[in-house]
């Protein structure tokens, strides 16, 4: 199994308590952290206003991100989980992920997304359309993509998006282009989407969810006459371990108290209760994570990319998980 790791960057109240003026500090330093040892990717969201409910709190912007990390990091591979193709034209993106990709020195990964987050579109004048459209406008975005980083130029006269010659250069220095993370778990549209042009995919859910969503995958890419077994299947993990349950306790009860002033009291508890809940795989001891994640891989999860909820302000969890759980299933 390989792992990657998410960096705090606000957009789950995660960087709260830290003045703005030191937040990249914290951001740099764990991706410096990673970098240096066994992580294979980072990570951040596409996401402009906290959850789950907005606040003025910080949420700092994922492209911008990626170049920075591009620019101060040497070894790990830099991902979005997700992008959101209707929040910047796929062109414009696509030129944007070369560039990061150049600074990188071929590092790039390229999550994308059809959206979700009502409240974003509508504030930054996105609209909020139909997910047919949404999922209409991903499938051309992604064809654009694959033709831009490949050829050097894009052109497509979809009903959604429509570009004449659009010039893509340099191109990224990864052969064949950025790879694609075709995110959703859509099971009639995204995922054969992520058949037909996916090098990774991103689902979650329950063991149950996740071998069923699989095997739709794999009747897709039949369908599409593409390779089932070319394509990693990724899921994403929110994550506190210890050394007991006991612990794992009290780290939820420090989390639940850090959010409380921004959240209320109700808010925090709710915001927590899926740690608490016992439903969530990467919560618990090493051994109890070990476990879960055994199983996950048994049916067929490559690639498990963790976020700690806490990492802004104690690894203690993710140098934990570095040393007992991650040597146990790599």
């Amino acid at each position: 199994m390989r792992f990657g790791l998410f960096v705090p960057q606000g957009w789950r109240h995660d960087l709260v308590g830290i003045d703005p003026a030191e937040q990249w500090a914290a951001m740099s330093s764990l991706a410096a952290h990673a970098d240096a040892g066994a992580w294979e990717s980072i990570w951040v969201y596409d996401h402009f206003h906290t959850v789950p409910v907005p606040t003025e709190e910080a949420t700092h912007e994922a492209w911008t991100l990626m170049a920075a990390f591009a620019a101060t990091t040497t070894r790990v591979r830099l991902g979005q989980m997700c992008s959101c193709m209707s929040y910047r034209n796929p062109v414009y993106l696509a030129k944007v992920a070369a560039t990061a990709d150049l600074i990188s020195g071929g590092r790039i990964e390229m999550g994308i997304g059809a959206g979700w987050y009502e409240h974003e579109w509508k504030a930054y004048g996105y609209g909020f359309p139909r997910v047919g459209e949404r999922l209409a406008r991903l499938n051309e975005g992604v064809q654009i993509m694959k033709q831009a980083w490949t050829t050097g130029s894009a052109t497509l006269n979809g009903e959604h998006y429509k570009v004449d010659g659009a010039i893509v250069r340099p191109l990224p220095l990864q052969e064949g282009g950025i790879p694609l993370w075709i995110a959703g778990g859509g099971e009639k549209v995204t995922l054969r989407i992520a058949a037909k042009y996916a090098n990774y995919t991103n689902f979650g859910g329950t063991p149950e969810e996740f071998a069923h969503k699989s095997e739709l995958l794999r009747e897709h890419c039949e369908r599409e006459g593409t390779s089932f077994a070319a394509i990693t299947r990724s899921s994403n993990f929110n994550t506190i371990v210890a050394a007991t349950e006991s612990e794992v306790s009290d780290r939820i009860d420090a989390i639940e108290a850090r959010v409380s002033p921004y959240l209320g009291v109700n808010g925090a508890a709710a915001f927590v209760a899926e740690y608490r809940s016992g439903d969530a795989l990467g919560v618990g001891t090493p051994e109890q994570v070990v476990e879960r994640l055994t199983a996950m891989q048994k049916l067929g999860l490559g690639y498990a990319i963790h976020y700690f909820p806490e990492a802004a302000y104690d690894r203690s969890s993710i140098e934990l998980f570095e040393r007992e759980v991650m040597p146990a299933l790599a």
